[in-house]
């Protein structure tokens, strides 16, 4: 039962997600959440730490002050063996791998211009950058990639507009980022495009400095932070503003194509619009989930979570648990139980959560309104997606097609 005191232990992080079950978390997390809420891991290099699978537990944790999240600390990684490497403190700036004070110091400052309201006034903007890539599929077809006509460009052209990117570099990022994330880069090609992201990034702060325009980085400039603080900072929001909302829009589309009648519902209800993109939410998790390292002995779930043992939370999991969502492995646009994982929870929740609620309540109905003879062309079966090695999940294409 989930929440047992006898202990389960994973040797490995499940790698495989079923055949023709590409929207599930792999099935050994989901037995493993039924055996216990917290399971011991046995880490790449040998090394035993802990995976939590459970919702109430995954929510507490990331609310606990005695789990960090320091980058420095994280030493164990369940796939890959870190042995004899020491593990650097997080860059200036780069506050998802950090704790407080240093994390509310860069986080502060950005608060205030992600709210729901600043959110909002961008929803024309985003209508006008959804409506011209839906243009030009429709030219374009009566086929499509669904990833690189649809799902990329539009938070893309967002996030890059947002934060003063040029729009002649945004195929850049998104270049760039696809190696961080993508799951299947060699060494080199990781290092590489780490390296050119960040001499970009050095350029255009500096660039800001010199001349600033009408943008969140430039607006920065105006504040005490240096330029290796805001060339981290901007690091982590392009990538978070671009490659996590690029993947639901995808895996999205493609979890409504092969749900039909959830799809009929929502077309002919428009106003399902914000419970439907909150159960693709909670349903897909593209963030898998993230670590935490334990700063003193715990005590959790009738277990002891050793000071320096390192912890996997598994948001997908998580949102799966039938203890807080009823029957959690079916697609329910009118589902009403909240409270989803999908954004994380306590001081390291996703700063740009109503950025990317306003991204796909604005780009999903337009894209099923546009096309609604739109489906895949090909099985699904044959749809390829991201290995589950990638930190986001998600189709790495999505061919589609409909009635020109």
């Amino acid at each position: 039962m989930n929440g047992s005191a006898s202990e389960h232990t994973l040797t490995t992080m499940p790698a495989e997600r079923r055949p023709g079950c590409p929207f599930d978390p792999p099935k050994e997390l989901i037995d493993a959440r039924e055996q216990a809420s917290i399971s011991r891991l046995v880490f790449a290099d040998g090394h035993e730490g802990w995976v939590v699978t459970g919702y109430d537990l995954v929510r507490s944790i990331l609310a606990d002050r005695r789990f960090s999240s320091r980058k420095e600390l994280m030493s164990h990684h369940p796939t890959v063996d870190y042995s004899g490497i020491e593990v650097p403190p997080a860059s200036p700036g780069e506050f998802l791998l950090m704790d407080d004070p240093q994390h509310s110091r860069y986080r502060k400052p950005l608060v205030g211009r992600f709210t729901l309201r600043r959110m909002r006034l961008l929803t024309e903007r985003v209508e006008q950058i959804t409506a011209a890539h839906l243009d030009a599929m429709e030219q374009a077809g009566p086929s499509a990639d669904l990833v690189t006509a649809f799902a990329k460009p539009i938070p893309s052209v967002v996030i890059c507009e947002l934060l003063g990117v040029p729009y002649e570099d945004r195929d850049f990022f998104q270049k760039q980022y696809e190696v961080f994330i993508g799951g299947e880069a060699t060494d080199e090609e990781l290092i590489a495009a780490y390296l050119a992201t960040q001499q970009y990034l050095a350029d255009l702060v500096a660039a800001k400095r010199a001349d600033p325009t009408d943008d969140l980085l430039s607006d920065l400039t105006d504040s005490d932070l240096t330029d290796e603080e805001l060339k981290g900072m901007s690091m982590i929001l392009l990538g978070a503003g671009f490659d996590t909302t690029a993947n639901m829009l995808a895996l999205g589309a493609f979890a409504l194509l092969q749900h039909p009648e959830q799809l009929a519902a929502w077309r002919s209800d428009p106003a399902l619009a914000d419970g439907a993109v909150e159960e693709l939410l909670r349903y897909l998790a593209v963030v898998k989930g993230s670590m935490r390292v334990a700063l003193e002995d715990v005590e959790l779930d009738g277990r002891t979570i050793e000071a320096g043992a390192t912890v996997i939370l598994s948001y997908n999991t998580a949102n799966r648990d039938p203890g807080r969502f009823a029957d959690p492995q079916t697609l329910d646009l009118k589902r009403d139980d909240g409270g989803h994982l999908a954004f994380g929870h306590g001081i390291h929740q996703c700063l740009g959560q109503q950025l990317a609620r306003i991204e796909l309540k604005v780009a999903l109905p337009a894209l099923l309104d546009r096309f609604p003879t739109l489906r895949l062309a090909v099985p699904a079966d044959e749809v390829v997606l991201r290995p589950e090695s990638a930190d986001i999940y998600g189709v790495k294409s999505l061919p589609v097609t409909w009635d020109a």
